[in-house]
């Protein structure tokens, strides 16, 4: 069981809707980097990445592909 990269935000903010979007859906989602990029220009710098469990990214992908990569 390993997390993987699904999303990358420019944002704490959006990282957190589609991670609870997919929670909602019952899958493990979580942040990382949400507190690096809080500066200026920061976001362009060090994105929020948003992981799933390795063996339900397909699933998450598709559950944010239907809401238009939220």
């Amino acid at each position: 069981m390993s997390l993987v990269e699904l999303a990358r935000y420019p944002n704490g903010v959006e990282a957190e809707i589609a991670r609870t979007l997919l929670e909602s859906h019952g899958l493990l989602a979580v942040t990382f980097d949400s507190g690096m990029n809080i500066a200026d220009s920061a976001a362009f710098a060090i994105p929020v990445r948003l992981m799933v469990l390795d063996e339900e990214r397909d699933e998450a992908e598709m559950i944010l592909r239907e809401l238009g990569g939220v």
